[in-house]
């Protein structure tokens, strides 16, 4: 899975190019379903090809901007590490793409900027929660929706104990003991360093390893509100939390050693502590709209919620997915055209309410229509 932060979003917003091109897709893990994916992605470029060309695009632009979609079609270590959903962003001068636990409806979207409504779902409030799973010997970072986890690389932080600790440090300060997991190729099991109930020497270096994780969590979620949750051995707890600067850091964990979780055991137990949390600020936010209806303070117009958030006037919204609601918004001059088919010039102004109130601090529910206050494709309460 490839995280995506909200400084990779900003700059994927920047980009402003006669053409655009946005792909979603479901992506498959495991079965034979993961066969038809570069199918899938495959018949998705023919179609961009054959839009772009009606654009009046010249062949040797469109081949020149398909060369990095088609490197990816081509390798097949590519495609048998996929998430749920794939999501490519590509013109003729810039290309990204990222693995996510999002099962995308398929979606081409080929504009002046860059669409990215299908994706806020894992930036916004609702649904995205990391687990933190530390052992004395494992290290393990994994997003999760309701229904899906993954794991996030944490680059270079250290991903045991041990590294820790300084040449000629005396590790038999440390219990060691026979670990439970067997290599896969078989052979002796591997000695694993036991700190359940750490000295103070130990105790040290233990808040030490902590203060680089936790420095790298804050790095990767710093422009995020998802609840974090800690895995780990209970003496873990109170050491991580003392020196914890992530602000969204549950206060309940889930006890007993990671080492002997899988990713989907974390998961369930995860989701469990988080559900609540999601619940209760979705629950508040639909109550508040109901509550202002009538008053000003509320809309599910979609040219009056352009400009308010715009102007950073939206506390909370909830915005419909796989809809789009194509129309121009003219910055300079405060006007906003709807339309009701795709035009040139235009893009998806659901798209430009949601990237505009997740940026200006408001919060965002990311939802089916069927789960919209009054069943409109926008919700949103103002802060004044």
């Amino acid at each position: 899975m490839d995280l995506i932060t909200m400084e990779q979003l900003k700059e994927i917003l920047k980009v402003r190019s006669d053409w655009c091109v946005s792909i979603f897709m479901p992506t498959h893990r495991v079965g034979q379903e993961i066969q038809q994916d570069p199918i899938r992605f495959k018949n998705l470029l023919s179609d961009v090809e054959d839009r772009l060309l009606a654009k009046g695009v010249r062949l040797p632009d469109v081949k020149e901007a398909l060369k990095n979609p088609q490197r990816l079609l081509q390798s097949s270590i590519f495609w048998q590490h996929q998430s749920d959903g794939l999501a490519v962003f590509f013109t003729k001068d810039s290309f990204c793409f990222f693995r996510m636990p999002v099962k995308f409806v398929e979606t081409l979207v080929i504009t002046d900027r860059f669409h990215i409504k299908p994706i806020l779902p894992i930036l916004t409030n609702d649904g995205t929660f990391h687990i933190l799973a530390i052992s004395q010997n494992s290290l393990r970072f994994l997003e999760g929706t309701r229904y899906t986890v993954d794991e996030v690389d944490l680059g270079d932080t250290p991903g045991t104990l041990a590294e820790i600790f300084p040449d000629g440090f005396p590790k038999s300060q440390l219990q060691i003991h026979t670990g439970r997991a067997k290599p896969s190729g078989g052979g002796p099991r591997s000695a694993i360093f036991h700190a359940d109930d750490p000295s103070d020497d130990i105790k040290e270096y233990m808040q030490k390893w902590f203060r680089i994780i936790d420095k790298t969590i804050v790095n990767l979620l710093s422009e995020t509100k998802s609840p974090l949750v800690l895995a780990g051995v209970k003496n873990y707890f109170p050491l991580y939390k003392e020196i914890n600067n992530y602000p969204y850091l549950m206060d309940e964990g889930i006890p007993g050693s990671p080492d002997e979780m899988k990713d989907e055991d974390l998961h369930k137990k995860g989701w469990a502590i988080v559900e609540p949390v999601f619940s209760k600020e979705r629950e508040a936010a639909s109550a508040k709209y109901q509550q202002l209806l009538g008053t000003g303070q509320t809309t599910s117009d979609v040219a009056e919620a352009v400009l308010a958030a715009h102007h950073g006037k939206i506390e909370s919204i909830f915005i419909a997915v796989g809809v789009q609601v194509w129309g121009r918004f003219d910055p300079e001059n405060l006007k906003v055209d709807v339309h009701e088919t795709l035009q040139p010039g235009d893009e998806d102004l659901l798209d430009f309410i949601g990237i505009e109130t997740l940026i200006k601090g408001g919060a965002v529910f990311a939802v089916p229509t069927e789960d919209i206050p009054d069943k409109a494709l926008l919700a949103a309460v103002m802060r004044y």
